[in-house]
């Protein structure tokens, strides 16, 4: 085990001046609450809640959004091109996001520069065999980092539809699909350009599909009804920076809440109305990893230029950068990869390699292990066991625990940018060029 350097925040306070704290605290959180841009009508929450069933990956980080597998088989600890192989795909275009599998359908959007088109695929669960495919978009595309592609953003399924942003020339738009491959609808969510183009998942609320544009033509949180795609909610976010992130709404400190990284900040927001409820200055000007939570407290990562990893108690209102910021730790924080919390420990890998296991209450390092590769996809718990995949397509599986421990490192061709999704014992993988199912064969 190695030692970092830790900034644990701690505060005394005397009882007396907690309770004019308190007290201060309340007419504070009242002035400070910021109303959304467009506030939602009455009437808008008229659908059944969006709920994943037991053996499907409908959403970013998965049906508990903590990318934690549910209880089942464990998947292989070997696999290679031809070992534990149950099928494998060559997808069409470029894409780096993580599949969507709802029912038998394995839902992969992909990218084609030259054709100038955005699609989405879907492929049998069981078989790998194309079900259909479905162009959402055809026309210009705008200029994008080099190992980003046009399908970076995993789409979000509510049982009925499925959700797909995509990025324009100059706009962020948000298509649903039915789960035969028709066009429901698709609209224009706002202005949009950015440096490195866009990537950030949809979450879903009650009747909502939520998106960030957050980019150098504006910095907006969106909330779109699931069947019309009719704004019903918009917030803005910091202003003046972009950043790359996926909002997740959750259940956290007692109530529900929207959190989003970015921009200078991690913001929460009341995700039925838009009404900001608490930001906290970090951990960096650009971000893209996503938050992990328990009951009280987020874990937000990033960045660039700055690098750090903050634990915020979520119970707050309005700055709460001085009075609900835990502990936070030094600058070998990751920027991509989102962190993993299991059983009171966080695991979080940087973009280098740097893989630590955190003490989720005072973020103590509880041990380090370098793993000397650079990273873009994010640790998926199964059972005991982290599945993590470097970007040159080197899957390692690690042991959970106080005790680093390696118990396997596989190799395929082609590179894994995207994050892998895990159901039934099966690993649900994209590489650079094909498709994975991975799994113990009969």
């Amino acid at each position: 085990m190695k030692s970092a350097n830790l900034t644990e925040i701690t505060t005394p306070w005397h009882a007396g001046a907690m309770v004019l704290l308190a007290a201060l605290s309340a007419i504070t959180a009242v002035a400070a609450a910021e109303a959304p841009d467009v506030a939602p009508a009455d009437g808008w929450d008229n659908l059944p809640p969006a709920v994943a069933a037991a053996d499907d990956w409908s959403w970013w980080r998965g049906p508990d959004l903590n990318n934690h597998a549910a209880a089942g088989p464990q998947p292989p600890l070997k696999w290679s091109v031809t070992e534990n192989v149950r099928w494998r795909v060559e997808l069409p275009g470029k894409g780096h996001a993580t599949p969507c599998i709802v029912g038998k359908r394995v839902l992969v959007t992909t990218g084609d520069r030259q054709s100038q088109t955005i699609s989405l695929l879907c492929l049998d669960r069981d078989s790998g065999k194309q079900l259909w495919q479905t162009e959402i978009y055809r026309g210009a595309l705008p200029k994008i980092h080099t190992d980003n592609s046009y399908a970076s953003a995993m789409p979000a399924c509510d049982g009925e539809r499925v959700f797909i942003p995509y990025q324009t020339s100059d706009a962020l738009c948000l298509a649903a699909l039915d789960l035969d491959g028709k066009l429901v609808w698709k609209v224009p969510v706002g202005p949009y350009q950015s440096i490195q183009g866009y990537s950030s998942s949809p979450a879903l609320h009650k009747s909502l599909v939520i998106v960030p544009s957050d980019g150098s033509l504006g910095n907006k949180l969106t909330a779109l009804h699931r069947k019309t795609g009719a704004v019903v909610w918009r917030a803005s976010l910091t202003k003046g920076l972009e950043s790359y992130a996926s909002p997740l709404v959750v259940r956290v400190a007692g109530r529900d809440q929207a959190i989003l990284v970015g921009g200078k900040k991690t913001h929460s927001f009341d995700p039925s109305s838009g009404k900001l409820l608490w930001t906290c200055d970090g951990p960096a000007d650009f971000c893209v990893a996503t938050v992990a939570f328990n009951q009280d407290t987020v874990f937000s990562t990033g960045g660039y230029p700055q690098k750090g990893l903050l634990a915020i108690r979520a119970d707050g209102s309005g700055d709460v950068t001085q009075s609900h910021l835990r502990w936070q730790s030094d600058a070998k924080a990751g920027y991509v990869p989102s962190p993993l919390l299991h059983a009171g420990l966080l695991y979080a890998v940087s973009d280098t390699g740097l893989l630590r296991c955190y003490e989720a209450d005072g973020g103590r390092i509880v041990w380090e292990h370098a793993l000397k590769a650079p990273f873009y996809s994010s640790p998926v718990l199964a059972g005991d066991r982290i599945y993590l995949f470097d970007r040159d397509a080197k899957g390692y599986v690690i042991k959970t625990g106080r005790q680093f421990e390696l118990l396997a490192t596989n190799e395929l061709p082609d590179g894994v940018f995207a994050t892998p999704v895990i159901l039934g014992g099966r690993i649900y993988l994209r590489t650079l060029r094909d498709f994975y199912c991975l799994g113990m064969k009969p």
